[in-house]
C-alpha cells in the first residue's frame, strides 16, 4: 500500500503567479478529489492523499485558521494510503504559525519524512523552524531542510545601485550616459521587486540656496522616475522625492565629498 501523502504549497506570497497542482505531490489512485484548480497569488494550496475524510478535514481546518478560509485551495484527494501512527496529531504540531515565516514555499509530508523549503528572512529562522519540526515528531520522522535564507528586497536595490553615483548635467534634470547606464540596471532590479513600491530621492550638495536645492533634487528624482517608467516600470510604484541638503553622508568642505553627496536614493516602501 502506498504512504500517505501530503503537499502544502504555502504562501500569502508563497503560492506565485501560475502555480498548479502539478507544484505539488499529485495524488495517485484517489478515491475522491476535488476538481482541480489554480490558485491565484496569495493563496495556499493544499493537494495529495489522505486516509480519510478526517483527516483531510483536520488538516483544512487548521490552515484555514492560520491564513483564512478563502486563502486555503483544498486539492486533497482521499483514498488507500497506509497511514504512521498517530500521523494526524503529528500533521497538526506542524501547522503552526511559523509557517507564515515562509515564503514562495512548499510543506511536504510523505508518510514519516517531512519536506520544507521556500525562503525565510534570516539563518536563525532557517534553523528553527526545521528544529521546531524535529523536535515536535517522533524519531521515526525524517526532516528535510530545504528552507534558504531570501535577499531582502532592499538588498536587491542596493546592490544594483552598488554605491555608484547617478550622474547629471551640470545643474540640470538631464542624465548623462553613464547615469543613463546605471538606471538601466535599475530597472531590471526593479522588475524583479514586480508589484513593490520604492521611492526614489533626489540629495544635493550645500552649495548654492536651499530652496534651489530642494527644487533640483526634486526634479532630478522625477527624471530618473520618468526615465525607468520608459523602461516598461509601473510608474504607479514609484515615487519621488527631494530631500535637498538635508541628508548628507559625506562631509561638504571637499569636491569629492559634495560629489557623494549629490546622489539619487532607491528605498524600499514598507
Amino acid at each position: 500500500m502506498r504512504h500517505i501523502r501530503l503537499a502544502i504549497l504555502l504562501s500569502l506570497v508563497f503560492a506565485p503567479a501560475g502555480a498548479s497542482a502539478q507544484n505539488a505531490a499529485a495524488p495517485a489512485a484517489a478515491v475522491s478529489a476535488p476538481a482541480a484548480t489554480t490558485p491565484q497569488p496569495g493563496q495556499v494550496l493544499a493537494s495529495g492523499t489522505v486516509p480519510d475524510e478526517a483527516a483531510k478535514a483536520a488538516v483544512l481546518v487548521r490552515l484555514r485558521e492560520l491564513y483564512g478560509a478563502d486563502k486555503v485551495v483544498d486539492q486533497i484527494a482521499v483514498g488507500p494510503v497506509a497511514q504512521p501512527a498517530n500521523w494526524n496529531a503529528y500533521v497538526q504540531k506542524l501547522l503552526t504559525a511559523d509557517l507564515k515565516q515562509i515564503r514562495r514555499g512548499q510543506l511536504k509530508i510523505e508518510g514519516s519524512v517531512v519536506s520544507v523549503r521556500g525562503e525565510v528572512a534570516n539563518e536563525a529562522q532557517r534553523q528553527k523552524i526545521a528544529s521546531d519540526f524535529a523536535t515536535s515528531l517522533n524519531p521515526t520522522y525524517t526532516v528535510n531542510n530545504g528552507l534558504r535564507v531570501s535577499a531582502s528586497e532592499q538588498n536587491i536595490l542596493d546592490g544594483a545601485l552598488a554605491n555608484r553615483t547617478i550622474e547629471f548635467e551640470s545643474g540640470k534634470t538631464t542624465l548623462t550616459p553613464s547615469g543613463r547606464a546605471i538606471l538601466d540596471e535599475m530597472s531590471a532590479a526593479l522588475h524583479k521587486l514586480a508589484g513593490r513600491k520604492v521611492d526614489i530621492i533626489g540629495h544635493t550638495d550645500n552649495l548654492g540656496l536651499r530652496a534651489s536645492n530642494q527644487n533640483l533634487s526634486q526634479a532630478r528624482a522625477e527624471a530618473v522616475k520618468t526615465y525607468l517608467a520608459g523602461k516598461g516600470i509601473d510608474g504607479d510604484l514609484l515615487s519621488a522625492s527631494g530631500q535637498g541638503p538635508d541628508r548628507p553622508i559625506a562631509s561638504n568642505d571637499s569636491p569629492d565629498g559634495r560629489a557623494r553627496n549629490r546622489r539619487i536614493e532607491f528605498r524600499m516602501v514598507q
